[in-house]
């Protein structure tokens, strides 16, 4: 095996300065003077990750980046979790937030709980049990203590960012810890003719850049994971069947809201993302039941403000490769796999990619069984994300359009069955290795399209109906007056936060 010294990561954007600000951190010192980012900049990016999951926090601590001056840089406002609009039913809605609900009581959990007085005729949602919800309903945002004074205060948040902001901030951190870069375009890409790995990439003009590892953040084309290694691509569509996106920012009007929305339209949902100075918003749609034009004309006429740019239209399809590491190649972001943007998995899932590099990291040489354990544990936590986003669609009770009966009816992966069966009938919540979300956000899917068990845990019952009723208006009571002492998120950006206008 051969030591690995000298890195190349292809593509810049926030997969490729992400993966060298890492890699930096990693291998502080004069070895990160070995890594070098080829890109070029008559090659667009496609700026996917204007949301976030709260990882991003973890990411960012770990690279030592000052929250503050993080989110100055990037425009960035707060993210509470999601807004759910018109999924379940046109005219419903919910909220997914980044945190528990309520709080255990005689060992049985909160949800069994409230199933339990739901069965007694209480209507109450979900969210009312809340801490975070209950703020993203009020528009209010605060960090949450580091030992809240109640169970059910505890809670996450993750940002919205200006993605190609977020990529200059890392590129920045990158290159004052040594890392080079090169503006250019590659031509080539030479493999050894034994092994079949990468030797180097080509430049255009002739220069040649050899490596030991490649990082291949080149999008979706894939130039060296897929272009040059051939390694093969699982097709997701039949369960995931939006393959387009069309985006169009928008001037912000009013104040922001500490959440995403998401509002599922005729052939595929609308993101509105608010940031410190303008709207993010997009389409995603399937192209088999609506054209690109028609999907842009409907997204202008859904503005909230005044259109600031022409629209971006981006191709996709769902699904990754059949390996993200083969020979000396790893790839992160959309060259890795695409899942469609719906839970703000992207940089989450360049994150997870970057977290298996690292644990992995050949020093010593590249070992096949290294390799393999990394690849199956990325493919995992890609698949049971797929299987998350793809309850979203099938849960639906709509059938008002081709694109909902279709999803409606549609056979879903056994290990999404499996987990659907057993909540359906006992409210048994399963979580697999490797899984992105919490418990909370699967009960709250179920919760917010309708799927309800059939019965609950017996230990709900160690409670008289008085006293379980008593203890559950106390939390929500609790849970809105902290909301509302919270101050406004405008308010909280304006005095701690705010970018500079220039």
């Amino acid at each position: 095996m051969k030591p690995v010294e000298r890195i190349v990561i292809v593509g810049g954007g926030t997969a490729g300065w992400m993966a060298a600000a890492a890699l930096a951190n990693f291998l502080s010192g004069p070895r990160s003077r070995n890594i070098v980012v080829v890109e070029s900049t008559e090659i667009g990016t496609v700026g996917v990750g204007e949301a976030t999951l709260p990882t991003i926090r973890g990411f960012n601590s770990v690279l030592g980046i000052d929250e503050i001056d993080f989110i100055r840089r990037t425009r960035a406002t707060f993210k509470l979790g999601i807004e759910f609009v018109d999924w379940g039913r046109p005219g419903q809605s919910f909220f997914h937030p980044f945190a528990p609900y309520g709080a255990r009581l005689n060992a049985a959990d909160f949800h069994h709980l409230w199933l339990r007085l739901r069965q007694l005729g209480d209507t109450t949602s979900l969210g009312e049990y809340c801490l975070s919800a209950m703020m993203a309903k009020l528009g209010r945002f605060a960090q949450p203590a580091v030992q809240p004074k109640v169970p059910f205060g505890s809670y996450s948040y993750a940002y919205h960012f200006d993605a190609a902001l977020y990529a200059g901030y890392l590129r920045d951190y990158a290159l004052a810890r040594g890392v080079r870069r090169m503006d250019a375009k590659i031509v080539d890409v030479i493999l050894h003719g034994g092994s079949g790995a990468i030797d180097a990439v080509m430049l255009e003009g002739g220069e040649r850049i050899a490596g030991d590892l490649f990082v291949d953040c080149s999008g979706f084309r894939g130039l060296l994971i897929e272009g040059a290694l051939h390694t093969g691509y699982e097709d997701w569509t039949h369960w995931l069947p939006c393959d387009r996106a069309v985006a169009m920012p928008c001037e912000r009007v009013g104040e922001p809201t500490p959440f995403t929305r998401a509002t599922a339209l005729a052939a595929g949902w609308q993101w509105r993302i608010p940031l410190q100075h303008r709207t993010g918003n997009g389409y995603v749609y399937c192209s088999r039941l609506l054209s690109d034009d028609a999907a842009a004309e409907t997204l202008r006429g859904r503005l909230d403000g005044a259109v600031l740019a022409e629209p971006n239209l981006l191709r996709f399809t769902t699904g990754q490769r059949r390996q993200f590491w083969n020979r000396n190649c790893v790839a992160l972001g959309l060259a890795g796999g695409f899942i469609e943007p719906l839970e703000s998995t992207s940089i989450a899932l360049i994150q997870a990619g970057i977290s298996r590099l690292l644990s992995f990291f050949p020093l010593q040489g590249i070992s096949p069984v290294d390799v393999d354990e990394a690849n199956r544990i990325m493919r995992e936590e890609f698949e049971r994300i797929r299987d998350f986003i793809i309850l979203h669609y099938k849960a639906t009770q709509r059938h008002d359009t081709p694109l909902w009966g279709l999803v409606r009816e549609m056979p879903v992966p056994d290990t999404l069955a499996r987990k659907i069966d057993l909540f359906r009938s006992r409210g048994h919540i399963v979580r697999y290795a490797e899984e992105s979300f919490e418990d909370a956000s699967w009960l709250t899917m179920y919760a917010g399209f309708g799927i309800l068990p059939d019965r609950y845990d017996p230990r709900a019952d160690d409670l008289d109906e008085t006293a379980l009723r008593r203890s559950l208006a106390q939390m929500r009571q609790t849970i809105r007056e902290v909301a509302a002492a919270a101050p406004t998120h405008a308010s909280f950006i304006a005095r701690h936060c705010a970018t500079e206008q220039r």
